[in-house]
């Protein structure tokens, strides 16, 4: 018996270090999608062990008309505009650390009500803005999200403030 044990541990050995690797070396997140297939955003999205998960701040939109009084909402625009814009910011943010909107793998989003919409949330214009990142033919991995509406900004021009989670792979 001991001898079979012998000839056998080298290969069990082998067998659950190649296992390992491979979990370990896995490249993507593993992405559930959710049951609506028109929505773009998966119900969950599993980080493999191994990889670096990178924390950005939340971010706000840059001025979309200098010719508008500052703070004001003329001068960022309406949510699509702000929410593409924040999104620009964040595929920079992402560039630079050599990263990519395909490794995004959670989304808050806060948008405060439009005065435009009764004081709504748009979130039409939201994922107008989103669309155009997400789910498209060019970048077709989804992240879990989250969306609220929030009483205030710290700009009272500000509709959208976006924060994510990325997997470096």
């Amino acid at each position: 018996m001991n001898d079979i044990r012998k000839k056998l541990a080298p290969a069990l050995v082998a067998g659950v270090a190649s296992l390992a690797a491979t979990a370990v070396s896995a490249k993507d997140a593993i992405r559930h999608l959710g049951p609506n297939p028109n929505m773009p955003i998966a119900q969950a999205v599993e980080v493999p062990a191994g990889q670096s998960i990178v924390f950005l701040s939340g971010s706000v939109p840059d001025v979309a008309d200098k010719e508008a009084p500052k703070d004001s909402l003329q001068a960022y625009g309406d949510t699509k505009t702000q929410t593409v814009s924040v999104l620009k910011k964040i595929e920079a943010s992402l560039k630079s650390m050599n990263l990519t909107m395909g490794d995004v793998v959670k989304m808050q989003i806060f948008l405060v009500g439009d005065p435009a919409k009764g004081g709504k949330m748009d979130f039409g214009g939201m994922m107008e803005g989103y669309r155009q990142f997400f789910g498209t033919k060019e970048q077709p991995n989804l992240p879990a999200r989250s969306v609220m509406q929030v009483a205030a900004l710290a700009s009272a021009g500000w509709l959208v403030e976006i924060e994510v989670t990325a997997m470096r792979k």
